[in-house]
């Protein structure tokens, strides 16, 4: 970890005077560091700090509030320090407007498709992102076919059975719109009753929904918290309960066992027994 505290300093051009690390980091190393100006950054390695550059500056450029990146190469990502010394219990009408604004986010080009310019990954387990015309098609093979040689043969049955269900599940052709991608409340910064920042994103463009379902994976947000965001389709308890099946299985791949009784529940909660 000092090898990386000392390499996001040298990007800056500034001498290392401490460092700690920062919670989380279960994926990526991340640390807080104390340059010898003065400055205070966070500097954390990953699977690709590039890409993760650029998912931000994406995100940032919606409104959405990130931290600012300071300067990146492929062995290290270093950003503004925010502060983050708040509760998301207390501000998840913030964190609907936070993500109304990075939802208007749009892919390059005409025509509707879901992906990304290129893969990412946490840690071990790859996120595939390449285009697709219909978003069945995108979440079927990009987000649940690809773990079915990951997992035990009776699992992934029930998924290949969730997969051919997709197009009579999901809507076909909704306007792909700028995700998070992890939106989980590790990955919300809040200070003062306002999100502060977005970090540790997995972006690409999809539904919606996906950035509404996914913080109830840990937590448990209100109902302020969909209406402020423009309310729920009917139907909807279907579809989070596919689109929190993916951090299931991602769970599942990087912990072990433990996650199985979560991909059950949500395979359930998608009439899949």
């Amino acid at each position: 970890m000092t090898r990386l505290a000392r390499h996001g300093a040298a990007l800056l051009g500034a001498g290392l005077w401490n460092w700690h690390p920062l919670p989380g980091g279960d994926v990526a190393e991340v640390l807080l560091v104390y340059l010898n100006d003065g400055r205070r950054v966070v500097v954390k390695h990953g699977p690709d700090p590039v890409a993760e550059a650029v998912m931000l500056r994406t995100l940032g450029q919606t409104g959405a509030p990130v931290p600012d990146v300071l300067a990146v190469d492929e062995d290290a990502l270093v950003l503004q320090y925010l502060p983050a010394d708040g509760r998301l219990s207390r501000c998840w009408d913030d964190l609907a407007r936070v993500l109304s604004l990075a939802h208007t986010g749009r892919p390059d080009g005409d025509g509707v498709r879901y992906g990304w310019s290129g893969d990412h990954a946490f840690g071990a387990v790859k996120v595939c992102n390449d285009w697709t015309e219909t978003w069945p098609d995108f979440w079927a093979w990009r987000r649940i076919g690809v773990h079915l040689a990951h997992v035990p043969v009776d699992l992934a049955r029930q998924l290949e059975t969730l997969m051919r269900r997709l197009p009579d599940l999901l809507p076909a052709t909704p306007a792909p719109c700028l995700l998070h991608g992890d939106l989980w409340g590790g990955n919300v910064l809040v200070s003062d009753r306002h999100v502060t920042g977005l970090i540790d994103p997995c972006c690409y463009y999809g539904h919606a929904e996906v950035d509404l379902a996914t913080p109830g994976v840990f937590s448990q947000p209100p109902a302020g918290f969909y209406a402020r965001h423009g309310g729920l389709a009917r139907g909807y308890e279907v579809r989070f309960a596919i689109y929190r099946l993916w951090t299931a299985l991602v769970h599942l791949r990087l912990f072990g066992a433990t996650y199985r009784p979560m991909v059950a529940q949500y395979l359930n909660d998608a009439g899949v027994y």
